[in-house]
């Protein structure tokens, strides 16, 4: 026996979608809402600081006095300052030599870190020290290394080597300071390069290399046409970092030498605290900040799209 069930559907029309609806489907609208979190915060600890110390440049505030908009007064009186030029100049050369110096003996710590060695493990652990080591911490050990009466340094060369006669004056004279400063710099960031690089080492195949030999390459073959271009990548934005690290440093100079003897070791971030703290010339310490903008951005670019370039990444020549 056959039963028909005899079903009844009933068509109920969809309710049109509310506003509030259609706006939380809305893909654009999603996206800016999840990003309104981080904009604020950008707006708060970033945006208004960056802009009033703009805004602070273009005026003669003092500290105590509001002071008044006089343009681009600051700037010129600081085209005009050889203090200031000096800053930059000693900027520039502490930038590029202690990043050449870190990188350098970075990439050969991390290459050495990358073979199989006995206490791997540990000596990966010591070699962070001066990185995790607060700065003024360590600014204050290299300020006694360099103490022209007690130096750890003179004391050797003098009295147990007998390599000189009279100790050295490293803080004394200016390019002594110079080059005890870029010294410094770099035994601090030597760990953050090599960490860096290591990293990146770790992730080329040993299969590449195990292919390159067989093929009869060299060391340095196989250091230029493999290990390099695959560490493009990583080299490319730890040298971003490290650029800008270096070129915004102030706790070790300031804590070293506080730009002496004779302003000669100021850099422009020392300088511009100097002249806006205890000089009171908030105006014009933030008109030297300003300064530092279009160096950072110009070195950012170089950085980032000159040794990034993906030609480079792939073992090829530049257009």
């Amino acid at each position: 026996m056959d039963a028909t069930v005899a079903t009844s559907v009933r068509f109920v029309p969809r309710r049109p979608d509310g506003w509030l609806t259609r706006l939380f489907d809305n893909k654009a609208f999603l996206t800016a809402l999840c990003m309104l979190p981080t904009a604020g915060l950008l707006l708060v600890f970033l945006t208004y600081p960056l802009g009033l110390g703009l805004w602070l440049s273009l005026t003669d505030t003092t500290i105590g006095q509001p002071g008044d908009f006089i343009g681009l007064d600051n700037f010129v009186s600081l085209a005009q300052d050889p203090v200031f030029w000096m800053s930059v100049t000693n900027t520039i050369m502490y930038t590029v030599v202690a990043t050449v110096g870190k990188f350098l003996l970075g990439l050969w710590l991390a290459m050495l870190l990358n073979h199989h060695i006995p206490f791997k493990a540990f000596i990966r652990a010591i070699v962070l020290l001066p990185w995790i080591v607060p700065t003024v911490l360590s600014a204050i050990a290299w300020w006694w290394i360099y103490d022209p009466q007690f130096s750890i340094v003179s004391y050797l060369l003098v009295d147990v080597l007998h390599l000189r006669a009279t100790y050295i004056d490293f803080l004394g004279t200016p390019w002594n300071a110079r080059g005890s400063l870029v010294v410094a710099n770099i035994w601090r960031g030597i760990p953050f390069v090599a960490i860096t690089l290591l990293a990146g080492l770790q992730t080329i195949s040993p299969s590449l290399y195990e292919a390159a030999l067989l093929d009869g390459a060299s060391a340095w073959q196989k250091f230029r046409r493999i290990t390099v271009p695959l560490l493009m990548p990583i080299l490319s934005v730890a040298l971003t970092l490290s650029v800008l690290f270096t070129f915004s440093d102030f706790q070790l100079v300031y804590a070293i030498t506080r730009g002496g003897p004779f302003n000669t070791t100021h850099l422009m971030a020392t300088l511009a605290f100097q002249r806006a703290i205890p000089g009171s010339q908030l105006g014009e310490g933030a008109a030297i900040a300003v300064s530092m903008i279009p160096f950072l951005v110009g070195a950012t670019l170089l950085c980032f799209f000159g040794v990034g370039r993906r030609k480079w990444q792939q073992g090829e020549a530049n257009d």
